[in-house]
């Protein structure tokens, strides 16, 4: 078909996960000297021509095949739809919406009402990343049957594929009951903003034997009832390591070293959009705080200057 398009001579061949077809425009010599004008046109094999879905499944086969998995916050269709194109293995509708999206001090007074929006916000931007979502503060703690009402509400509402939920022993029977009914549970252990007056600062966790200890074998009642992954946050880089070596479910990391499965921050934090919160484990990728400052005060003198809109922004 190429060649009666006047083309040229042309070769099919496949590497790794695409197809190549090779154009010579030029004339070949019988000797295989090098030809001329090469053009050289790809397409990817079918297995790509679909979007892949990550799954629970999906995370489980990277941690076995020592591929690291990605996970950052959304809270928005916008940036959800940003972030999914980008990659991204994991969004977390965090209850971190109470801080950066609400402004309150801490994560505790964002409601049930107020994740189910913000989930399905997210979800509706959302083709591959699998989504989850934080049950909030005081819908789960203490009574299993609250608990297992808002993570249905949540998967039922939001659209959402998983929900995370803060503490090891002391929630098990409530992961377990949500288990039951087949909702997949992300734990979370070490710095647990949710405890945060029970702590009483945001300092390293596990930094002393009985609570490192703790930590471990809540990591493995975790495993043990049945949840897909595990957030480990704010909590020594040696004690995060061998936790995901003992485990066979994922480990995702916020301040918790190299040696987990997976990396979380808060989109805001890694965008630069927040400034006040400064720890030692945040990487900031872009200054955006300060890129849309000096955006918006271009556009007030552009509208007090009546230099906007101009002739052609205009009908």
């Amino acid at each position: 078909m190429l060649n009666t398009l006047g083309l040229g001579a042309f070769e099919t061949t496949s590497f790794q996960n695409y197809d190549f077809v090779i154009i010579f425009s030029g004339e070949m010599s019988t000797n295989s000297e090098i030809m001329t004008n090469i053009a050289v046109k790809y397409t990817q094999m079918s297995v790509h021509k679909e979007i892949k879905k990550v799954t629970t499944h999906v995370l489980i086969e990277m941690k076995q095949r020592g591929e690291k998995i990605s996970m950052l916050t959304a809270y928005d269709y916008s940036l959800a739809t940003i972030v999914d194109d980008a990659g991204i293995d994991v969004i977390l509708v965090g209850d971190s919406a109470s801080n950066v999206m609400a402004g309150h001090e801490t994560t505790l007074p964002i409601t049930l009402d107020q994740m189910i929006y913000h989930a399905s916000s997210v979800v509706r931007g959302v083709n591959r990343a699998l989504v989850v979502v934080d049950l909030p503060f005081g819908s789960y703690q203490g009574n299993s049957k609250v608990a297992l009402d808002s993570a249905i509400r949540i998967m039922k509402e939001s659209g959402a594929h998983a929900i995370k939920m803060e503490g090891g022993a002391e929630i098990l029977e409530s992961v377990k009951r949500i288990l039951t009914a087949g909702v997949p549970v992300m734990g979370h252990l070490g710095l647990t903003p949710q405890s945060i007056y029970k702590f009483g600062t945001y300092t390293v966790r596990a930094t002393e034997d009985a609570e490192a200890e703790k930590l471990i074998a809540d990591s493995k009642l975790l495993e043990e009832a049945g949840c897909f992954a595990i957030v480990l946050e704010k909590i020594p880089a040696d004690l995060a390591r061998r936790v995901a070596e003992n485990l066979t479910i994922p480990v995702i990391g916020i301040g918790a070293g190299n040696g987990v499965d997976g990396q979380v921050l808060v989109l805001h934090d890694m965008l630069g959009i927040t400034k006040q919160f400064n720890p030692r484990f945040l990487r900031r990728y872009l200054n955006l705080y300060d890129s849309i400052h000096g955006a918006v005060r271009q556009y007030i003198g552009d509208v007090k200057s009546v230099d906007f809109p101009n002739e052609k922004e205009q009908y």
